[in-house]
C-alpha cells in the first residue's frame, strides 16, 4: 500500500461531521478501494466548544482554517465552510497555490469563481473536486464530466433544490399555501431560518451554472442565468395544475438553441406521469440529453449529512487513486464565454392564472389581448360565479414564443378588472 492520504477539514457543520463519521466507519473499505489509507489530520471550525455528537479529540484543532494550508502533513484540504467570498475563497485559493488538492461542497464559490480556481488547479497540477456541490449524493458532476464525455450535450435540466421540491410536494398533498408549508419545512430542518437562497432559486442557480459549465465547456456565468423562485406559487396554482394533469416543479435548465445557450431557474409545469413529475419530496433529479446516449437520468437525495458526505468522500477516493481530471472536464484555458440568449426566444406551451373581478366582459378583454399577441388558448378553467368578487381564470396555451406570452401577460395585468400580476409558467414536456 502507498503512504496514507492525509486531509484537513475546514467546517464542521452537518456535512463536515458526516465526512468524519463516514471516514471512520468505512476506513477499511476506503483503503481497499483507493489503495491508501485516508486519514484526518486536522480540523477547523468557528466554535470548538459546540456539541457535535462526535469525539474530535484525536485530531489537531486549528483555529484559523488557513493554517491547514501551512501544515506539511496535510495533502488535501476539504472546504465545507461555504460562501462565495471571504474565508472559503481565501482557503481554496491558498491551498491550490500551495499545491494541495481541494475537495469542496461550495457551489456558490465555484459558480462565481470556478474558472479562475480551475486555472489555478491546472497550473499547479492538483485536483479541485466538487461532486458534493450539486445534488448531494447524486453523482451528477462525475456523470457529466466523465460518463457523458463522449457526447455532444444538447440539454441539461433538473430538480436541483430539495427544499423547494419538498414545499411544492407538501402544498399539493395538503392543499396549504406556501407560507404555512415553509414554516413546517423550517421546523423539520428542511429549510433554513432565512430561506431566501432556496425559495428564491439562488441555490439552484449556483448548481445549474456548474452543470452548464460542465455540459457545454464554458465558464460558469451567473449573470446570464434568469432566476425565478417559488414564493408566488399559491395553493390554487397547485390545485389547478393537478386538475390539468401537471405538477409544478422548480426546474434548472440549460439547452442549446441553434448557436446560443439558454439557462434559467424557474417554476414550470411538468406532466404528472413524467419522470420529473414523479420526483417528490426532498429528492433531486438531473436529466442529460446527449446526441449518442439520448436521455440519461439521475435521481436521489440532494442534501443532508449522509448524501453530501458520501459525495465528498467519493472525491477523496479519486484523489487517493491518483485520478485527476480537469475541473470542468476540459483544460480551464480552453473554456469559453458562453453565447447566451434570453428565454424570450423559447417557444412552448404556457399556464396562466389570472385573478379577476367577476363581471361581464372580462374574459373577452383577456381573449382580445391574447389574440393580439398571437397566443392561442388550448384549455380554460373557470369555476363558479361571484359577481363583483375575485375569481380565477386559468388557461393553457398552444405553442407560442415566450416573449409574446410575457407581453400578453403584462398587458392583461393592466386591465382594471384584473387583480394583481398573472401567474405565468412554461409547461415542460419530457
Amino acid at each position: 500500500m502507498s503512504s496514507p492520504m492525509r486531509i484537513g477539514i475546514a467546517g464542521l457543520g452537518t456535512v463536515g461531521i458526516g465526512v468524519v463519521k463516514l471516514i471512520r466507519k468505512h476506513a477499511r473499505d476506503l483503503e481497499r478501494r483507493s489503495g491508501r489509507k485516508v486519514e484526518i489530520v486536522a480540523v477547523s471550525a468557528r466554535n470548538r466548544k459546540k456539541v457535535r455528537g462526535i469525539v474530535l479529540s484525536g485530531y489537531e484543532w486549528v483555529k484559523d482554517p488557513l493554517d491547514l494550508v501551512n501544515n506539511p502533513d496535510i495533502d488535501v484540504i476539504v472546504e465545507l465552510i461555504g460562501g462565495s467570498e471571504g474565508v472559503a475563497r481565501d482557503l481554496v485559493t491558498a491551498a491550490l497555490m500551495a499545491g494541495k488538492h481541494v475537495v469542496t461542497a461550495n457551489k456558490a464559490l465555484l459558480a462565481h469563481h470556478g474558472h479562475e480556481l480551475a486555472l489555478l488547479a491546472d497550473k499547479q497540477k492538483v485536483s479541485l473536486c466538487f461532486e458534493a456541490a450539486v445534488a448531494g449524493g447524486i453523482p451528477a458532476i462525475k456523470a457529466l464530466r466523465e460518463g457523458f464525455a463522449a457526447n455532444d450535450i444538447q440539454a441539461v435540466r433538473g430538480i436541483l433544490n430539495g427544499t423547494c421540491n419538498y414545499i411544492l410536494t407538501n402544498m399539493r398533498e395538503s392543499g396549504r399555501d406556501f407560507r404555512d408549508v415553509l414554516k413546517e419545512a423550517q421546523a423539520k430542518g428542511y429549510a433554513e431560518a432565512n430561506p431566501a437562497f432556496d425559495v428564491d432559486g439562488i441555490d439552484a442557480a449556483h448548481k445549474l451554472a456548474l452543470l452548464t459549465a460542465l455540459a457545454f465547456g464554458i465558464k460558469p456565468d451567473m449573470d446570464s442565468l434568469e432566476t425565478t423562485g417559488i414564493r408566488h406559487i399559491t395553493a390554487s396554482d397547485i390545485a389547478h395544475a393537478t386538475e390539468l394533469g401537471y405538477r409544478i416543479k422548480l426546474l434548472g435548465l440549460c439547452r442549446r438553441e441553434g448557436t446560443r445557450l439558454i439557462q434559467s431557474v424557474e417554476p414550470c409545469l411538468v406532466p404528472e406521469q413524467s419522470a420529473l413529475g414523479g420526483v417528490e419530496g426532498v429528492l433531486n433529479a438531473v436529466q442529460v440529453r446527449g446526441d449518442f446516449v439520448g436521455q440519461g437520468w439521475l435521481v436521489g437525495r440532494g442534501a443532508g449529512e449522509g448524501p453530501t458526505a458520501s459525495a465528498v468522500v467519493a472525491d477523496l477516493i479519486d484523489i487517493a487513486r491518483g485520478h485527476r481530471v480537469p475541473v470542468f472536464g476540459i483544460p480551464a484555458r480552453q473554456m469559453k464565454v458562453g453565447n447566451f440568449a434570453s428565454t424570450d426566444i423559447l417557444e412552448g406551451h404556457f399556464y396562466m392564472h389570472v385573478v379577476v373581478r367577476d363581471q361581464p366582459g372580462v374574459l373577452a378583454q383577456i381573449a382580445a389581448i391574447l389574440r393580439d399577441h398571437k397566443v392561442s388558448v388550448e384549455a380554460v378553467l373557470q369555476r363558479g360565479r361571484d359577481p363583483g368578487k375575485p375569481v380565477s381564470i386559468v388557461m393553457t396555451t398552444h405553442k407560442v414564443k415566450q416573449a409574446d406570452m410575457r407581453r400578453a401577460a403584462s398587458k392583461i395585468s393592466g386591465l382594471s378588472l384584473v387583480k394583481g400580476k398573472p401567474c405565468l409558467m412554461r409547461i415542460e414536456q419530457d
